[in-house]
């Protein structure tokens, strides 16, 4: 997490977000000729492996599932007796037997009803719930030039939105969907049994029925995915302005920001609602031919009893099934509309899991030392990022950096000081030329071993809404508590955790609102205390402190130095002073390189720089 706010805060140097949020992936799957919109419900096979962890349930619903729809296909018969043979022979015994096991098969029925809602709704809430997981865990994994192009707030529609929708979709919709299936199939069967005559009348209505569902699904489908992207984009808005709501009220721009918002929601409930139009459209077709097909077959039924060749009952027990069945057929022209935004959905989630990392890896890394020794080289390093065409950020950057050695980067902005972090920590991998840590290529090494390795203290803290514990464990989530809270001793942030309502269990808010700046960057510095890695990264860690403030972060980073080879990038002279070597860099390049007085002889830009912040220091201490 760190290291993502590290590469999107990057400044000049980092690559641009895509003008319309989330649409990268929409124009990927554009330019492939969306092949998936020709297969309508296509992407729910993507499940398959959900559905497969699932077997004890999906089992448990197909026997439920059956059970009630052979209760309910055993009624018309039932009444079919009644009519024929109770009320004509006048025995009132019989009736009650007939109406004693009608009872009985609605027992049956309630009771199969019931276990198929247990099992399809917890099939359907713990499939739901092994997708986000697996998808976020796949997110967290992906490189950051993946959350270059894409929002956060996008990728967290698709976790939210687009999984309630296929929750539905595979828990009470499917089970729906399977139902009708099995009742229609069933009713068919039985009144093919019952009439062979009349049944040819639906058998033949069937296909003026199927072919608009086939039709008219694809066309929801399109537009329901269109939909939950437009919503996603309004998702997206709203998590970016929520979360930067202080800058908004700061600038007074509520109403920009509700105007913007509103539109992004107007343009969703559009589409929506043509998607709702296809559906009602379909379910109106549905309906009027399934329901033409009873009357008729009502009917030519009708006729037939009066001419004594059809039994009262056996007219009765063919049109309930002829009900059942089309009954099914309309509810599964609804269930289709609902089935096809799942699929949408279900794409967008697998668009996502088809990302691929672009830094991996090796399929059979090198094995760094064991102990770390903690060097750093830098060899030839040429580096662009892919928003930025053939301008290098990096132009054959080298440096080495010796154990336990401090180094300070300074430069002006964009000269590509953070960049090289971005490197080291194998965000990026370079153009050309070489990264070393301990001997090893970092092309070559293992990622996670290699940021193992690595400790950063940035200048923008990331804190989450945890307790301070655990945001100061965030590096080492096994620490114990003596550890954590050792660590904040070193890092002078005790006195004040102590002085919290729970000490180290109080929360304190998203990005830790409830802190200072300096109370969050020395939490900062007890997470990267507590991590204990051999190379330690500061980018700018005290720029944005008050005077007080960086007295104590900065005697807190001075015992997290000790022993540890540091990379700085600072502007502050107090850290630059105590660095063992300066670079200065500037258009991508290190254009000086010494020590403080070194530099200062030179009378180059380092010098240009330090005179500045001297006037400037100087004006501070004048207007005191």
């Amino acid at each position: 997490m760190i290291g993502l706010e590290r590469t999107r805060r990057a400044g000049p140097a980092a690559p641009a977000v895509a003008d319309d949020p989330g649409d990268d992936m929409a124009k990927r799957k554009a330019e492939t000729g969306d092949s998936a919109s020709r297969r309508t419900l296509g992407p729910l096979k993507q499940l398959a492996p959900y559905f497969a962890a699932q077997k004890p349930r999906i089992t448990g619903a197909l026997i439920s599932l059956t059970l009630a729809a052979l209760t309910t296909l055993s009624l018309p018969i039932a009444v079919r007796r009644v009519i024929d043979h109770g009320f004509q022979s006048g025995d009132t015994g019989l009736l009650d037997a007939y109406f004693g096991m009608l009872l009985v098969l609605a027992v049956i029925l309630a009771f199969a009803s019931a276990a198929r809602y247990y099992f399809v709704i917890t099939f359907g809430e713990r499939l739901v719930s092994d997708l986000r997981r697996d998808v976020f865990a796949h997110v967290m994994r992906l490189s950051p030039s993946f959350y270059d192009r894409t929002l956060s707030g996008e990728i967290a529609s698709r976790l939210t939105a687009d999984t309630a929708q296929i929750k539905s979709a595979v828990g009470p919709t499917a089970s729906i969907a399977l139902r009708n299936v099995i009742l229609c199939l069933g009713a068919l069967a039985m009144m093919a049994w019952t009439s062979p005559g009349l049944s040819a009348i639906v058998i033949l209505a069937l296909p003026l029925i199927v072919l608009p569902l086939v039709a008219f699904g694809r066309s929801v489908r399109r537009r329901s995915r269109f939909a939950q992207d437009m919503l996603a984009h309004a998702n997206a808005y709203a998590s970016e302005a929520i979360g930067a709501v202080r800058t908004v009220q700061s600038f007074t721009s509520e109403g920009f920001a509700a105007g913007r918002f509103g539109q992004a929601v107007d343009t969703a409930f559009e589409a929506s609602r043509r998607s709702t139009v296809q559906r009602a459209l379909l379910t109106a077709v549905a309906i009027l031919l399934v329901f033409s097909s009873v009357v008729a077959v009502l009917w030519v039924g009708a006729h037939r009893v009066a001419e004594g060749t059809m039994s009262a009952g056996t007219l009765g027990q063919f049109l309930l099934y002829a009900v059942f069945a089309a009954g099914s057929l309309g509810a599964l022209s609804e269930v289709w509309g609902e089935l096809t935004q799942a699929a949408g959905a279900t794409e967008r989630l697998t668009e996502l899991l088809a990302e691929t990392p672009a830094i991996a890896s090796s399929a059979r890394p090198t094995p760094l030392p064991v102990p770390a020794l903690g060097s750093v080289t830098f060899r030839d390093v040429v580096f662009t990022y892919p928003t930025h065409g053939n301008q290098p950020i990096l132009d054959r950057v080298s440096f080495t950096v010796k154990p336990g050695e401090t180094v300070a980067i300074v430069g002006p902005s964009g000269a590509g000081k953070s960049t090289v972090f971005g490197l080291l920590e194998r965000f990026y991998d370079p153009l050309s030329g070489e990264i070393i840590v301990d001997g090893v290529d970092l092309r070559h090494a293992d990622l996670e071993t290699l940021r193992h390795r690595i400790a950063i203290v940035p200048q923008d803290v990331t804190v989450f809404a945890a307790s301070v514990a655990d945001n100061i464990a965030f590096g080492a989530p096994n620490a114990e508590r003596a550890s954590v809270e050792a660590a904040a001793k070193a890092a002078l942030a005790d006195e004040f955790v102590r002085r919290l309502p729970q000490g180290y269990d109080t929360m304190i808010g998203e990005r830790g609102m409830l802190l200072s700046g300096g109370q969050r960057q020395r939490i900062a510095i007890a997470r990267a205390i507590l991590r204990n890695a051999p190379i330690l990264l500061l980018d700018e860690a005290t720029s944005a402190l008050d005077a007080e403030s960086e007295l104590l972060v900065q005697e807190a980073l001075d015992r997290l130095m000790r022993q540890r080879t540091t990379i700085v990038i600072a502007h502050r002279l107090a850290t630059i002073l105590k660095a063992d070597r300066i670079l200065v860099m500037d258009g991508g390049r290190i254009v000086e390189s010494g020590t403080h007085a070194e530099l200062l002889s030179g009378g180059a830009l380092y010098t240009r720089l330090a005179r500045l912040q001297f006037d400037m220091a100087a004006v501070a201490t004048a207007a005191e």
